[in-house]
């Protein structure tokens, strides 16, 4: 909350804490701030990288907006995170144009 309450930070990732275990709590910790849920991040990233390790269906990360900043949860393996970023890294600058109300700019991304 402080990274988009007290900083404005436009985005904020989360790396651990999506699994099945007891102490994986990420998704609800995400779920109690965020203003809004972006399921289509998450799905993306499941579906994507589930064609690499069919591990990833164990993933429970979330993503939404507070306020103006969207917050991405993400695996805690270094791998989940650079094959999760690979598949969103490219909408994320037009998730933040619409976050922000530049719909214009989306239009043709």
């Amino acid at each position: 909350m402080d990274l988009s309450d007290d900083k404005g930070c436009d985005v904020v990732i989360t790396a651990g804490g999506t699994g099945m275990s007891s102490k994986d709590n990420t998704p609800e910790a995400t779920k109690s701030i965020i203003d809004k849920e972006v399921p289509g991040f998450s799905e993306a990233m499941r579906m994507e990288t589930f064609k690499i390790t069919k591990r990833s269906i164990f993933s429970r990360g979330v993503t939404g907006i507070r306020g103006k900043t969207l917050i991405i949860n993400l695996p805690a393996s270094a791998s989940g995170v650079s094959e999760c970023l690979e598949v969103v890294r490219d909408v994320i600058p037009v998730a933040l144009d619409l976050i922000n109300e530049n719909v214009n700019k989306c239009s043709d991304n």
